[in-house]
Order: C-alpha cells, then sequence, then structure tokens
C-alpha cells in the first residue's frame, strides 16, 4: 500500500477533460455528483469539483478509500437482494455511472433483474442515458427525492417497476444531502410506504457519533461545515437519526454498521479503520462516519 500522499498524487493523475456537458450546466461551481467522481478516480469531473476534492482531503485524507468501500457495499448490497429473490432496483440519487453500476451488478445476480435510476443532476441524466442506450433492463428518470410521489408515480418508473413485486429501493449517499427542512425521514418513509411486502431498503448516511467519538465527530462537523458552505448541501447526522430512516422495515443482520462492515466477501480485504504502511499505523476517522444497512419490509 502507498501513503495517503500517494492517494492524492494517483487521483490527480487521473485527471482527465470531463465529457460532454449539457446545456445551462455551470461547471464552475462544484456538484456533489462531480466531487464523488473524482473520488472514485473518475473522469466527469472539472477544476472546480477536483478543488472541493481536494480540500474534502484536508479534512478526511482517506475519504478516497472510503468511497471505494462504499462502491464495495453497494455490490455486496445489491447481491444480496438479488439472492433474497429482488429482480427490480429503484436507485435514486444514482450519480455518475462507474465501474460495478446497480444495472450490472443485479444483471450478473439476476439475469433480466430491471433496474431504474433516479437522479436530478443533468450530467447524470445524460451519460448514465448514453451508458444504458443499448440495455432493454435499464432507464434513468430526472426526478427530485424531495418529490417522492412524483418518483413512484413516474411513469417510466411504472413501466419498469411493478410494485406488487418485491422492489430493492437504494438510497445510498443520498439522504444526508437533504437538509433537516426538507424532512429526509418523511421522504424516506414515503418510498418505503409504496413497496411491498418482500422489498428491502438500503441506506448509507454520513455519521456523527457525538460524544461517543468525539475525535470523529469534530472531523465530522468540520467536513459538514465544508459541504455546505461550498456545495450548500451535507449533514452528518447521529445513529439514532439514521436508524429511524429505515421505519416500517427490519434491518438485516448485521444492521446499521460503518459500510466496509456490512457482511465483506470472504478473502476480501477489509478495511477495519487503520491502514498500516510499515511500522506506522493510520487510524481512520473517516471510517467510522459513513454508515450502511439494509431493512426488509415484511
Amino acid at each position: 500500500m502507498g501513503t495517503i500522499k500517494d492517494w492524492v498524487l494517483d487521483m490527480r493523475e487521473r485527471e482527465k477533460p470531463a465529457k460532454e456537458i449539457p446545456p445551462g450546466v455551470d461547471t464552475s461551481v462544484p456538484n456533489i455528483a462531480r466531487v464523488y467522481d473524482y473520488m472514485l478516480g473518475g473522469t466527469f469531473n472539472f477544476p472546480a469539483d477536483r478543488h472541493m476534492a481536494e480540500l474534502t482531503l484536508q479534512i478526511a485524507p482517506d475519504a478516497p478509500v472510503l468511497a471505494q468501500e462504499h462502491r464495495a457495499f453497494l455490490r455486496r448490497t445489491v447481491r444480496f437482494l438479488a439472492a433474497e429473490g429482488v429482480r427490480q432496483f429503484l436507485d435514486i440519487g444514482s450519480g455518475l455511472p462507474t465501474q460495478g453500476n446497480t444495472h450490472e451488478i443485479a444483471e450478473t445476480a439476476a439475469p433480466g433483474a430491471r433496474t431504474v435510476y433516479v437522479d436530478i443532476d443533468p450530467i447524470v441524466i445524460l451519460h448514465t442515458r448514453q451508458l444504458l442506450a443499448a440495455s432493454a433492463t435499464a432507464t434513468i428518470v430526472q426526478a427530485d427525492i424531495r418529490e417522492p410521489d412524483g418518483i413512484v408515480q413516474h411513469r417510466h418508473v411504472r413501466e419498469r417497476i411493478d410494485f406488487s413485486e418485491p422492489v430493492g429501493l437504494l438510497l445510498c449517499a443520498i439522504l444526508h444531502h437533504l437538509h433537516d427542512h426538507e424532512a429526509p425521514g418523511e421522504i424516506a418513509r414515503h418510498l418505503i410506504a409504496a413497496l411491498p411486502p418482500g422489498s428491502h431498503v438500503v441506506i448509507s448516511h454520513f455519521h456523527n457519533p457525538g460524544s461517543s467519538r468525539p475525535d470523529v465527530a469534530l472531523q465530522a462537523e468540520e467536513a459538514e461545515r465544508l459541504f455546505n458552505e461550498r456545495l450548500g448541501t451535507g449533514r452528518w447526522r447521529g445513529r439514532e437519526e439514521i436508524s429511524g430512516y429505515f421505519s416500517g422495515t427490519d434491518l438485516v443482520d448485521p444492521g446499521l454498521v460503518c459500510v466496509p462492515d456490512w457482511r465483506p466477501d470472504p478473502g476480501e480485504y477489509q478495511f477495519r479503520g487503520t491502514r498500516y504502511y510499515g511500522d506506522y499505523a493510520y487510524t481512520s476517522l473517516t471510517y467510522q462516519s459513513w454508515l450502511g444497512g439494509v431493512g426488509r419490509k415484511n
């Protein structure tokens, strides 16, 4: 393994001109989907997004590692849902396409599985549509999670998703971009209420552990301040509040945990919050600040 500095340099080396830009998109302003894309080593980002990422790295140097761990969490949960018999997936706040997208994982685990992506970002819409141009089982619709009924009742969602059969609802890294006054809990409950029995919901969310881990809490507060100043969004919430978003479901084992700890694959490198560089041990605070889980609706 390299050093944290190596991770930053590696990301800089990956910088390439971003692809087609939809009309009206201001690339001089950072965008959360593109910042996340940069953290994952993608190319759909611009100088403003990369600058925002660099500022984030000053607070959380191992943020790219957790971004990769979050993608691994997504892969494991989608495979789990497929093993539970889910054959249709509704991925809200899907973000820019990268390696191991939901529909690819689902179709590998269960050929013929259907996926509908939902996002509000025009660049996400453009590039996902290009990716899915030849797909018979996946599509994307442009909609706002703050209007959940507009998603559930959307014509193109209804064309692909049969709400009389189990649905896999993915709310990964999206609810923490809703402000408190936008009622993320109410939105989650509305979406879960639309699901039939046998459905599952996957939620991941930035976490502030408060007084139980003051060092992690301090990092979370600094990151939250940066995100809101630069992106206008981002909330690191407590475990109890995040748990409440699963209302109407039963959490499956191992419950709500740090994302690397959700059913890691046997033999897979398991990040447990410490990285070793020779005799030096780097303890990650970021590891504690991203929780995820899966709920089953009975």
